[in-house]
């Protein structure tokens, strides 16, 4: 094991109120800071490390550049309802997006859908944190999100880089734990081929193109002056699946957004788009859980293709990790660590006490 791939665990509640203190030594509102710090390390202890903590120093920087709003509210573009539009001011994305879940769900339980879309959010961070929340509320979650500056995934067929890995989230509830899928329609994303390439390590499998469409699993040819690509979900053999879902995630947010890829300027944000579902308003909470709950049994029950290894469902994994890392400490990546210190020590903020170091 390189050093690279070691591990430092430490306390969940420890590394929010570290993140927080950083935010706000920013000028963050501590409100805010406290939304922004717990929907990363939320998504650290759901096993989303490279949308958890990494993110950290990529959010102070863009506020010490002047890149991100940190005071006021979105304007209203338009209400209709059941559906509301924002202009976001490039606020902070998980800040934003809590606030439009929760302006969904109020009209979700009022119109039986609620639906928020929002141009010129700041990055908002995983997925799977959001799905969470809204599933144990009883409620169903659509989010997406895509970054207009970010052209790192060709369209299927082609080499030149036009989407960003743009993922999807869903939030569904059970009478158990929530189904959580958070997934890019990217095979890959920026922020793994950022890290491997860092430290010079490969992929799994060839999952980026270079200049000539050659499949690879070396990032590096992600990194100017190369200009590789990421393939669609997919891969070679099923990429226009990935594509389709790409030109999906456009149409749903920035199309309805009226703002992304055509739009002049290289700044990082997203336009996002939620949609919370009252299933109440249908057939009933009781009905639909009773559906998904049948649905869960089946695919958990189901025979498994490897010895001891049943089929799982979207969100058990990242939940399993979840309750391990409340209990044991939340692990850091060595470069993560790294770099969360240089910020600590430029801030004057005290690094979190480890729990223990695993290699």
């Amino acid at each position: 094991m390189t050093a690279a791939q070691i591990t430092t665990l430490f306390d969940a509640a420890a590394l929010q109120q570290f993140a927080q203190l950083l935010l706000r030594s920013k000028g963050m509102p501590a409100n805010r800071a406290a939304d922004v710090a717990e929907i990363l390390v939320e998504g650290d202890l759901l096993g989303h490390d490279t949308h958890g903590l990494q993110l950290l120093p990529t959010y102070l920087a863009e506020i010490e550049a002047g890149a991100m709003t940190l005071t006021g509210e979105p304007l209203v573009l338009a209400d209709q309802g059941a559906v509301l539009a924002w202009d976001g001011r490039r606020l902070p994305g998980p800040w934003l997006t809590l606030r439009a879940i929760e302006e969904a769900s109020r009209r979700a339980r009022t119109y039986g859908v609620g639906i928020v879309n929002i141009r010129r959010s700041h990055h908002i961070a995983a997925l799977a944190p959001y799905a969470m929340r809204v599933a144990e509320d009883g409620l169903v979650l659509l989010l997406l999100t895509s970054a207009p500056a970010a052209k790192s995934v060709a369209p299927f067929g082609g080499t030149r880089g036009l989407f960003s890995p743009s993922p999807i989230g869903v939030g569904i509830p059970t009478g158990d734990q929530p189904m959580m899928v958070d997934v890019s329609t990217s095979i890959t994303t920026n922020g793994l081929t950022g890290r491997l390439a860092r430290e010079g390590r490969k992929l799994p499998a060839a999952w980026l193109i270079d200049e000539q469409g050659v499949p690879t699993d070396d990032p590096a040819v992600l990194v100017p002056p190369r200009a590789g690509t990421i393939l669609p979900l997919g891969g070679v053999d099923a990429g226009h699946k990935g594509y389709g879902l790409s030109l999906m995630v456009e149409a749903l947010t920035a199309g309805l957004a009226g703002q992304g890829r055509s739009d002049p300027g290289a700044r990082w944000g997203g336009t996002v788009f939620v949609q919370v579902i009252d299933p109440q308003a249908f057939n009933g909470r009781g009905a639909f859980e009773e559906q998904m709950d049948w649905i869960a049994r089946e695919c958990r029950n189901n025979p498994p293709a490897r010895a001891g290894q049943p089929p799982r469902l979207p969100g058990q994994r990242g939940l399993a990790l979840r309750r391990q890392g409340l209990q044991a400490g939340v692990p850091l990546a060595a470069g993560i660590v790294a770099t969360l210190s240089t910020w600590a020590d430029k801030l004057g903020v005290a690094m979190p006490q480890a729990i223990a170091r695993r290699d």
